[in-house]
């Protein structure tokens, strides 16, 4: 105290006030300090806030860049979407007038085959459709039009050692065939239908089994017919068998044909036990003209000769029965008048000769 008091009072006035001014330094230098880190912490906060600002706005820019392009995703997609659609009702419309062509050509066809149906025509359609399948075959393997029994057929197979396999084609009836095409038929009538193609296939059977000549064709002849009556056929098969005849579709003729050729090839027999083959169908087929001609006609002469016969024998005893009378007659007058028995003589004797 009594130094502090000894003092002079200029040095503890200089003393406060450096203390003063220390302690406003140091106080400036801390607020300079706060203001640093206080512009630092704004600062590094504006640059955060700007970074942020920046990204947002590129992400703003790459959403605004994705919304457009998934409104060009999807107005392209829309309007593939539209051509698509367009396409379709454009492969509908196609399709539509595609099967209605396809009907139409379909009718006029039937129509077509209606017209030609019973006329030379068809034969003509048939012989067209065996000539494009042998087309395909070398020239001298097939013959055309020739001549067997006095009849022509259409085609013939030159078989080795000189022999023919006769080829026709037949084309049952159009109009039965044409009604089992339809879908809608009734079971019932397609049994009836299937009957008439039958039928008629095994009436065209009987034609090519005459173009069957033991010396210059095959034992047996083929038969080509439409796909659609080859597949109703049954009990025609077993008539053409037995009449040697074998009955083909047009679509299978010619592979049928080239097997049978390559088995001909392979197994033929000598064309002596050939002919005599031949010769032995011959003798059969004939044999049975005979028995329906000894059926059919002898049977008739036998009965009108029979009827004849018992006729004959009636009047025979009714000229017995009469002769008879008149020699009892002489008898009775027995020295009677001689000229009457002189007259009788003579009218017993153109009796007789009459009888």
């Amino acid at each position: 105290m009594l130094s502090v008091a000894s003092r002079p009072p200029s040095s503890l006035h200089w003393s406060h006030m450096l203390f003063s001014e220390l302690l406003f330094a140091l106080l400036l230098v801390c607020l300079v300090a706060g203001m640093a880190v206080v512009a630092f912490t704004v600062a590094s906060i504006s640059r955060r806030a700007e970074a942020q600002g920046a990204e947002l706005a590129e992400l703003r820019g790459q959403l605004a860049v994705g919304g457009q392009v998934q409104e060009t995703a999807t107005s392209d997609l829309r309007e593939r979407l539209a051509q698509t659609q367009t396409l379709l009702e454009g492969m509908r419309a196609v399709f539509v007038a595609r099967h209605q062509a396809e009907e139409d050509a379909r009718q006029s066809l039937r129509r077509l085959e209606a017209v030609l149906a019973g006329s030379p025509s068809r034969g003509a359609a048939g012989e067209n459709i065996l000539e494009e399948a042998f087309r395909h075959l070398p020239p001298d393997m097939v013959r055309r039009n020739v001549w067997v029994n006095g009849k022509v057929v259409e085609f013939g197979l030159h078989l080795p050692g000189g022999k023919l396999l006769p080829i026709d084609s037949k084309w049952p009836s159009s109009a039965a065939l044409q009604e089992l095409a339809e879908p809608d038929a009734l079971p019932a009538r397609r049994a009836q239908l299937a009957a008439v193609v039958e039928k008629e296939v095994e009436r065209r059977v009987r034609e090519v089994s005459q173009y069957i000549d033991p010396a210059t064709t095959a034992p047996f002849a083929l038969a080509a017919v439409p796909d659609a009556a080859y597949g109703v056929c049954r009990s025609a098969f077993a008539e053409a068998h037995r009449r040697h005849v074998m009955i083909v579709a047009y679509s299978l003729t010619l592979p049928y044909l080239l097997m049978l050729y390559q088995l001909h090839l392979q197994f033929a027999r000598s064309v002596d036990m050939e002919h005599l083959q031949a010769c032995l169908m011959e003798v059969d087929r004939q044999l049975d003209a005979l028995d329906a001609s000894l059926e059919n006609k002898l049977q008739r002469a036998v009965t009108m000769l029979g009827n004849a016969y018992q006729d004959g024998k009636q009047v025979t005893a009714r000229i017995r029965a009469s002769v008879r009378g008149i020699q009892a007659t002489g008898r009775l007058d027995d020295g009677g008048d001689p000229v009457r028995a002189t007259v009788d003589e003579p009218l017993l004797s153109i009796s007789l000769r009459q009888g």
